[in-house]
């Protein structure tokens, strides 16, 4: 088939490694001791014993096109189980870290990317199984010291898992030349004795972050999200459970799509700015490039024995140029002819800057458009008090906010530091918490809360409080 999944792969594989591991990227820490939580198929034994784990996957797409050709190509992630060895005079001996070089070796729970793939003809009406076998295994590295004598070992060992594959295709009667695909993936890894009573044991017979990829040829793809009117009745009958099949590839592009276990929208991409992963794509990678580079040299070698991608990460921080730094700090270009006679920043290439006219009028934009508004003199009336920079409040987060930091919020004392308008009229309290000991070092970044009058409570004095 022509059409090809490299586009589309990079978001794949931000699907395949989302929260594989986080700052600060050291088994040690305790966020990296509950992992692997997206697309988890479970064999059927541990889905008996916990009922909200998942032991298969359904999606189903529409396929445009009579005599459409289909691939679809399964992904996951095996677990391996890593531990780690000292070599002793009788041989070797299981220990819970080891010291080489520049790394600390630790136990840990690794992933061994998988894949199968599957041509469909979609012509005609159909079930098409395909067994799919993740091979178990045990594989040995040795560790060597500054001598070059081995001084220990790494031993992985991978349990066989079974997936079973089964694609369905059926031809709706219409005008179209429209066929629904339904695709089910399921983890059926025979039952053991004993499962084990953790979570970490039972991923080791499960397929992690299970997804699809499907491409099409002499069709095309519609839409779940949007589809055109003439197929929304065949989208409405689409069953996906524990998947979201989005397209891919640029927008107007139907060829390809990829059916996640997380929820996308249609054509999502990687910023071109992103240049290292840190294993979901979705991160902020200034902030976690700058955090990364904060590790004492104790926690970087943890950080490079806790898996062979966080050492590739650590190396790549490390190696940083100025211009990248540049692009990650973000970069402003300008549009011209934007309403307000000025121009709208965007991230992106720079290229070069205006030189601004004299006389030009001040972007629409830019805080200094409007000098009927002043941050710090401006005050609003909340009740009958007027309140403005320096009036202490009481913080009451209202019921139509989303935010579950509301709760520790409510009832502190706060400061005021600005009363904010935007540009749709609305009126904000940019706020510092009284009793927060950072709230000094926020405040000199401008760094706030940001709540609506209606959501404070004016602080009365003492002698306020005391009259009836």
């Amino acid at each position: 088939m022509s059409t090809s999944f490299d586009a589309a792969r990079a978001v794949a594989d931000a699907v395949l490694y989302e929260g594989y591991v986080l700052y600060p990227y050291r088994a040690s820490s305790p966020k990296n001791q509950v992992r692997f939580q997206w697309g988890v198929l479970m064999p059927a034994d541990v889905v008996a014993l916990d009922p909200s784990e998942r032991g298969s996957s359904r999606t189903t797409v529409v396929v445009d096109g009579r005599r459409a050709r289909l691939e679809v190509q399964v992904r996951c992630l095996q677990v391996q189980r890593r531990r780690v060895e000292v070599r002793t005079a009788g041989g070797f001996e299981e220990v819970p870290r080891l010291e080489t070089h520049d790394t600390t070796h630790v136990p840990w729970d690794e992933a061994v990317e998988r894949e199968t793939t599957l041509e469909v003809p979609v012509v005609a009406a159909g079930t098409l199984a395909h067994d799919w076998e993740l091979p178990g295994g045990e594989d040995d590295e040795d560790l060597l010291g500054d001598d070059g004598v081995v001084v220990g070992r790494l031993v992985r060992t991978r349990e066989q898992v079974r997936v079973t594959v089964d694609v369905t295709v059926t031809r709706p009667p219409s005008p179209y030349g429209v066929a629904l695909v339904r695709v089910d993936v399921t983890n059926t890894t025979p039952d053991v004795p004993e499962p084990g009573e953790t979570r970490p044991e039972w991923l080791r017979r499960s397929a992690v972050a299970a997804h699809l990829l499907l491409r099409v040829e002499d069709g095309a793809f519609v839409s779940l999200l949007d589809p055109p009117r003439w197929a929304q009745g065949y989208v409405e009958g689409c069953e996906n459970d524990g998947t979201f099949p989005v397209l891919m590839g640029a927008p107007g592009e139907a060829r390809v799509m990829l059916s996640s276990p997380i929820i996308l929208y249609d054509h999502p991409q990687v910023a071109e700015q992103s240049a290292s992963t840190f294993f979901d794509a979705l991160e902020i990678d200034e902030l976690l490039s700058l955090r990364t580079m904060t590790l004492s040299e104790d926690e970087k070698r943890e950080m490079r024995g806790t898996d062979p991608r966080t050492a590739a990460l650590l190396d790549e921080v490390e190696s940083i140029s100025p211009d990248l730094w540049d692009r990650l700090h973000g970069t402003v270009r300008y549009l011209e002819g934007m309403t307000g006679g000025g121009s709208v920043p965007v991230l992106g290439d720079p290229g070069p800057e205006p030189t601004p006219e004299p006389g030009e009028p001040v972007p629409w934009w830019d805080p200094g458009a409007d000098d009927s508004v002043d941050p710090e003199v401006d005050t609003v009336l909340v009740g009958s008090v007027e309140v403005g920079r320096g009036t202490r409040v009481v913080l009451r987060p209202g019921t139509r906010r989303a935010d579950a930091f509301d709760m520790f919020l409510a009832g502190r004392e706060a400061t005021v530091a600005a009363v904010l308008h935007d540009v749709d009229e609305g009126v904000h309290l940019a706020v510092t918490i009284d009793d927060d000991p950072g709230a000094d070092l926020k405040a000199s970044h401008g760094r706030y809360l940001y709540f609506a009058p209606d959501e404070v409570e004016p602080l009365r004095t003492r002698a306020e409080r005391a009259r009836p």
